[in-house]
């Protein structure tokens, strides 16, 4: 055999890529398609010209009486530092970070999301002393850009944390380079994040990651858990689908 023969014979046959029904829209379809274990997957909420990766939680902590919240997506993380948040709008609209570590997955792929069918969403925290909490909600969703990416939640349930993000809900998303929040200054540039402020938070989960004790409403806060002074060392938000 030649070895132009044997070359022809190596390279890769080409493959016509799949129509976007048989691609994973959220972490429900990877799970459907056999992939059962926890990490980062590629999705394609926005059609096949659009992937994202996410880290889609297979099997969620189990909570008494619960049993587990299964087949999450992680739509943002916070656990080390390693990543700033404190970013610009295009930054929040389209996400920033590493799946497999800290990151925001994008107000517009959130949106598209949460458009397509309902979520609920839960928020997982913990403090540095060991301590874990969560709350709960039945609906979760975003609305669009042009809306200003108002945040809607109801169904609410309580994993120890407390009420603190009902205040932020109806709320319009806010940075430092597009304030929409109801507070007569910048609450994004005043307390250091990205959100959806009112006047201005109660809860800050996109703010400095202050190993603790924090100054007043800067860090990552809780109010209903921890105070304005104090900022966690975890807090972790997914949403999964609602059969």
């Amino acid at each position: 055999m030649k070895a132009l023969d044997v070359l022809i014979l190596l390279l890769p046959v080409a493959v016509n890529p799949l129509p976007y029904d048989t691609m994973p829209v959220d972490c429900a379809d990877v799970y459907r398609r056999g992939f059962g274990h926890s990490g980062v997957y590629t999705i394609y909420p926005a059609g096949e010209t659009s992937p994202i990766q996410v880290y889609c939680d297979m099997g969620c902590e189990d909570q008494p009486g619960e049993g587990k919240w299964t087949v999450c997506i992680v739509i943002q993380k916070r656990k080390d530092g390693t990543v700033n948040f404190y970013r610009g709008w295009d930054q929040y609209r389209s996400g920033f970070g590493q799946a497999s570590g800290e990151y925001w997955l994008g107000l517009e792929n959130i949106h598209l999301l949460t458009q397509r069918q309902k979520y609920e969403l839960r928020v997982d925290m913990e403090d540095f002393e060991g301590a874990k909490v969560y709350v709960q909600y039945s609906s979760f969703s975003v609305a669009s850009e042009h809306e200003g990416y108002k945040l809607h939640l109801s169904g609410f349930k309580d994993g120890g944390a407390g009420k603190s993000m009902d205040e932020h809900n109806g709320q319009k998303f806010s940075t430092f380079d597009k304030d929409q929040d109801s507070y007569a200054s910048n609450c994004a540039k005043s307390y250091l994040g990205g959100w959806w402020y009112g006047e201005c938070h109660s809860v800050n989960p996109n703010g400095e990651y202050l190993w603790g004790n924090s100054i007043y409403g800067i860090g990552i806060n809780w109010v209903s858990w921890k105070g304005y002074k104090y900022s966690l060392k975890a807090i972790k938000m997914k949403i999964r689908p609602v059969e």
